[in-house]
C-alpha cells in the first residue's frame, strides 16, 4: 500500500472522528458492526463500479446515451438560438481559433431536456422501479427504514428540491434521525439533470465523466447514511406506504410540461447563481488585492480556499503538491457552488492533477452541499411540512457539514481502489 493509500485510510478515520465530535449524543453511536458494514458497502460499490470491466462498460453506455441527448438538445437550441446555440457559424473564424462554446445556450439547455425526460420516466414507472431497487438494497444491507431507503433512491434521480416531493407524505411522522438522514442524502448526491450538466462540462477533462458522476452518487449513499447516523443518532421505523401520495403527474403530456417548467427554473437558477458567484468572488478579490502581497502574489478567494482546505484534500489521498489546487476547488464547492468548482476544474492546466488525484477531486466535489442548498432544502421541507420547518432549519448547517464529509469520504474511497 502506497503512502497515498494510507492517507486515504487516515482521511476516512478523521472524517468519522469529526462526525462523532459533532454528534448530538456522543454516548450513542451505531454498532461497530454497522459502521464496518457501511464502509464495506461503500468499498464494494467502488470496486465493482470502477474495477469490474463489465460494470464500467455499462457506464460507458450511459455516456453514449448522454451524447445522444446532447445531440438532440443541440437541435433544439440551435433552432432557437442560431449559431449561439450550436448551429453553423455565419462567419469564418481566424486560423487557430476554435468555435465558441456558450454555456447558457449550448450546455445549460441539457438541464431542461433531461428534466422533462426524467419526469416522463417517473410517470411511466421506470424511475419508480430504479428508485425502489436502490431502496431495497439500502434496506437489506444497512437496515435503514423504508422512507430513508426511498429517499436514498430518489436522490440519485431527483434534485434537492424535487426529491422531498417523493416522500412528502412521511415528513410529519418520521423521526429526527430519519429527517436528518433524508437531508444528508439530498446534500451528498446530485440529480440526473445536473449530472448531465456536470458531466458535459468535464467531458474534455475527465474521461467517461457521465459514468463517474453516476458512480459518485451511488458510492456516496452509504457514506451519507453513516455520517448521518453518527451525527444524529437514533432509530427510525417509518416504512414506505405505496398508497401514500408522492410525486405524481396527470399524464405523459403533464409530465413533459411540468418537467420542462422545472427544468427551466433550474436553468435560470444556474445562470443566476453563476453570475452572482463570479461577481461576488471578483469583488472579494478586488478587496483582497489591497492587502499586502503574500509569497509575492496578491491574495484571492481561490488562494484562501486552497490554504484552508488543502489539509483536508491531503488527508483523502491527494499529494501535498496538488492539495492546494484541490483545496481551492473543494472550498469553492462547499461555500459557493459545485458547478462553479467543476467549471474551474475544467479550466485548469492538464498537468495540475495526476489521474488518481483527478478522480479523487471529481468524486469529492460531486454533491450539492453548499450554503445555498441549505436554504433550498429547508424551505422545501418547511413548505411540505410546516410543523417540521424549525427542526429542519436547526439541522440545515449540520446536513451541509455531513454532506461534504460524505463526498470527501467517497473521494477517499475511490482513491483507495485507484492505482497510478
Amino acid at each position: 500500500m502506497s503512502l497515498a493509500h494510507f492517507q486515504g485510510l487516515l482521511g476516512i478515520a478523521a472524517l468519522l472522528l469529526f462526525a462523532w465530535a459533532l454528534s448530538e449524543d456522543r454516548k450513542v453511536r451505531p454498532s461497530w458492526r454497522w459502521i464496518g458494514g457501511a464502509l464495506l458497502l461503500q468499498l464494494v460499490l467502488a470496486l465493482v463500479i470502477l474495477r469490474v470491466p463489465f460494470v464500467w462498460r455499462l457506464m460507458g453506455y450511459a455516456n453514449e446515451g448522454v451524447r445522444a441527448i446532447e445531440r438532440a438538445t443541440l437541435e433544439g437550441s440551435s433552432y432557437m438560438f442560431g449559431y449561439l446555440g450550436g448551429a453553423e457559424l455565419p462567419f469564418a473564424l481566424r486560423d487557430g481559433v476554435d468555435a465558441p462554446v456558450i454555456i447558457a445556450f449550448q450546455i445549460l439547455p441539457l438541464v431542461i431536456v433531461f428534466s422533462a425526460l426524467a419526469a416522463v420516466l417517473w410517470h411511466w414507472g421506470v424511475l419508480h422501479w430504479l428508485v425502489r431497487g436502490l431502496s431495497f438494497m439500502l434496506r437489506r444491507t444497512l437496515g435503514v427504514s423504508g422512507v430513508v431507503g426511498l429517499a436514498g433512491g430518489a436522490n440519485i434521480f431527483l434534485g434537492v428540491v424535487e426529491s422531498p416531493l417523493a416522500i412528502r407524505a412521511y415528513f410529519a411522522k418520521m423521526s429526527r434521525a430519519e429527517l436528518f438522514a433524508v437531508m444528508v442524502l439530498a446534500m451528498s448526491t446530485i440529480s440526473g439533470a445536473i449530472l448531465i450538466l456536470y458531466a458535459q462540462t468535464l467531458s474534455e477533462t475527465v474521461p467517461d465523466a457521465v459514468g463517474h458522476m453516476i458512480s459518485a452518487s451511488l458510492i456516496s449513499l452509504p457514506a451519507a447514511l453513516l455520517i448521518a447516523k453518527i451525527m444524529v443518532p437514533g432509530e427510525g421505523t417509518t416504512e414506505e406506504d405505496r398508497d401514500e401520495p408522492g410525486l405524481r403527474y396527470e399524464g405523459t403530456i403533464d409530465a413533459i410540461i411540468r418537467g420542462t417548467m422545472d427544468g427551466l427554473q433550474l436553468f435560470l437558477a444556474v445562470i443566476a447563481v453563476i453570475i452572482v458567484i463570479f461577481a461576488l468572488v471578483a469583488l472579494a478579490d478586488q478587496i483582497l488585492a489591497v492587502l499586502p502581497l503574500v509569497g509575492g502574489e496578491e491574495l484571492s478567494v481561490k488562494r484562501l480556499f486552497g490554504w484552508l482546505f488543502a489539509p483536508v484534500m491531503w488527508l483523502i489521498g491527494v499529494p501535498w503538491g496538488q492539495a492546494v489546487d484541490a483545496g481551492a476547488l473543494m472550498g469553492t464547492k462547499s461555500i459557493l457552488n459545485e458547478y462553479v468548482a467543476y467549471l474551474e476544474l475544467a479550466a485548469l492546466d492538464a498537468g495540475t492533477f495526476d489521474p488518481r488525484s483527478l478522480l479523487i477531486v471529481t468524486y469529492a466535489l460531486c454533491g450539492v452541499a453548499n450554503l445555498a442548498s441549505i436554504g433550498l432544502l429547508v424551505s422545501t421541507i418547511g413548505t411540505l411540512c410546516p410543523e417540521r420547518r424549525a427542526e429542519a432549519a436547526g439541522l440545515g448547517v449540520k446536513s451541509w457539514i455531513a454532506g461534504n464529509a460524505a463526498t470527501l469520504m467517497t473521494g477517499a474511497m475511490v482513491g483507495l481502489v485507484t492505482f497510478g
